[in-house]
Formats: C-alpha cells, structure tokens, sequence
C-alpha cells in the first residue's frame, strides 16, 4: 500500500536506519500459483523503487537479520519438537553471527578487518574480467565495468555513519558490465524463493543475458524471476566467498538466502549497487546503463561455489591472477 511506502520514504529522508528483520516460513507460499506470487513480488517492488535508492546508494545505515519462526526452525531440525528445534535454530544463528563469542563486537571488527584485505587487493588489481570453472560443468566468464569497486561487510551511510548492512556476511562483491557475461553456470545450493525451492538449476549467459535455463525442481520459478522484467535475466552482484566460512561449516542448509549465500560464491540476478562503480550513486539512469550497471525491480542471489571452483582474474595487460582456488582464497 502507498501508506506503508510513503511512510518509509518519510524517515528515510529524515536519515532513519533500517533494520529488517526477517522472520521466513520457507514452506509459506508452496501450491499457490507462481504467477500469483510474481505479479505480488512485481507490485511491491514498483510500489517501493524510488525508495530503494536510499539504501541501495547507502545513503542510509541498514542492516538485514533473520529471527527463527518455528516452521522454518522445524525444517531444519525435524527430529526436534517445535520449541526445541527454535532453540537450536537461535543457536546456529548466534554462531553465524558470531554472538556467541567471548566479545562479539571485537569478533567482528576483526572479522571486517580480514574482509577489507581481500577488498583492497581486489581494488587493486583493478581486473578486467572473472572466469569461473568448476567440475560440475560451471564454465563462465564475466567481465567487469571499469571503475568497478569491491566492497565488503560494511560501508559508511551519507553521514559518514558506519554499518554492516547483512549479518551475517562472508563476501567480497562488486558488479558485473550486464553486456559481459557469457558461459554457463551451476547452481551449488537450493534458492528458495517466496517459499517455493528452485534446486540443480543451470544458466546459459550470452552477451550478458540468460538464453538458456533449466532447474530439476521449481524450474516455474526460476522462469518468474528471469521474467520479471529485462534486467532479471542479467547480473547484478558478483560475490565472493570462501567454501570454508563458517556458514558452510555448520553444515546447515538454511534455506534463507541471508546465510546460504554467505556460505559460498554467489551472483546475484537483477539490480546492481551503483556504490559498486565508481561515481554510480551520482549517476542517472542512462548513465548507468551506459557503464553496463544493470538495473531491474529485482535482486536475487544465487549460490554457485563449490569445494574445486576455481576463479581466475585477468587484468587489462593479461596477466592472470588465481583468486580463489578449490573454493578458498588464495590472495
């Protein structure tokens, strides 16, 4: 409703922080009709745009964390009672977030300090293009913009206010140049979606786009997504993050995409940072398009590392640079 917009626009132009806090049932929606649920998804998301800017362009602090619901908690721990399995859930989130170290405040300013080392090299190196492979048949290359930017866990709002805008956080991301992504990618874990699973999906890049695609389950909506507008069938985020984060440590498919894509290698379809390029928060529409930032109503991440990727940079002279090597750092 235009109520619930307004109101969001009118503190986010009083400088309000936001925090959402999820509380998912990833079971929720299964049975209803996909086009339903798209033609909601697309509403809200037309609804909500010109607010978006304020936390897209970080010109507000925002942060995103998930709570347990007992649906979603006995999903993961089925052999559990209800009360039970919210308890364990609350514990594997504490650990992800790091709250149950002896001081979780140093945890994570330790945490953002390793984070800003891979960031740096990254902005360094300043590489043309990413060419991901990886024994499950992911064979992808995706050029980036110049002037692209890697960023991290945090960043500074509009006044210089620092903040973690996920928790938790593993990546490393920047954006891709939406005209530049061409092979073939696999997914590594399920991507639920609006309470429905999508599982084994592929997708086929040419010149930037999605031309070809196929998912062994929930392949309708996959077909939703890509068909939300033309930016949905591109990328919008390239993320890195190691196989061994703590995440996929816990062994733990959460089906809440706050965790399992901070537990490896992930893109996102859809609607690209403009902090991730160079002047992208000053820039118009046309002008963004003109760098190759992608634009769309949606973001959605999806997670692609797997325990042998390998993920090599290439800079402009054509040096190659191994970044990340049988699913970990190797900067």
């Amino acid at each position: 409703p235009a109520w619930k917009a307004d109101s969001e626009e009118y503190y986010a132009k009083k400088g309000a922080a936001f925090i959402s806090i999820k509380a998912s049932d990833p079971e929720l929606l299964q049975g209803i009709d996909p086009k339903k649920i798209s033609t909601f998804n697309k509403a809200g998301a037309i609804a909500t745009k010109h607010i978006m800017k304020y936390t897209m362009n970080n010109l507000n602090s925002w942060c995103v964390v998930s709570i347990p619901t007992e649906n979603w908690a006995k999903l993961l721990f089925p052999e559990s009672s209800g009360k039970e399995a919210v308890s364990k859930l609350w514990d594997a989130i504490f650990k992800a977030t790091r709250m149950d170290e002896d001081n979780p405040v140093k945890a994570w300013k330790d945490h953002i300090a390793e984070l800003e080392k891979r960031k740096e090299f990254l902005n360094k190196h300043k590489f043309k293009n990413l060419h991901y492979t990886a024994s499950n048949g992911t064979d992808l290359v995706v050029e980036l913009p110049k002037g692209h930017i890697w960023t991290s866990g945090g960043g500074k709002d509009a006044n210089e206010v620092y903040f973690v805008a996920n928790m938790p956080t593993e990546e490393v991301f920047t954006m891709p140049d939406k005209y530049g992504v061409n092979g073939v990618v696999y997914s590594s874990k399920p991507l639920n979606r609006s309470g429905n699973m999508i599982e084994d999906f592929r997708l086929v890049f040419k010149d930037g786009a999605v031309v070809e695609y196929e998912a062994k389950k929930g392949e309708e909506f996959l077909k939703e997504i890509l068909d939300m507008d033309d930016g949905a069938k591109r990328l919008g985020e390239v993320a890195l993050v190691p196989f061994s984060s703590p995440i996929e440590k816990a062994g733990i498919l959460f089906l809440n995409t706050l965790f399992d894509e901070n537990a490896s290698s992930h893109f996102a379809l859809g609607k690209a940072y403009p902090t991730t390029i160079e002047g992208g928060t000053k820039m118009s529409d046309d002008e963004l398009n003109a760098h190759g930032v992608n634009d769309s109503l949606t973001h959605v991440d999806f997670m692609v590392g797997t325990s042998d990727m390998m993920i090599i940079g290439e800079s402009e002279s054509g040096e190659k640079t191994v970044i990340i090597k049988d699913g970990e750092w190797a900067i």
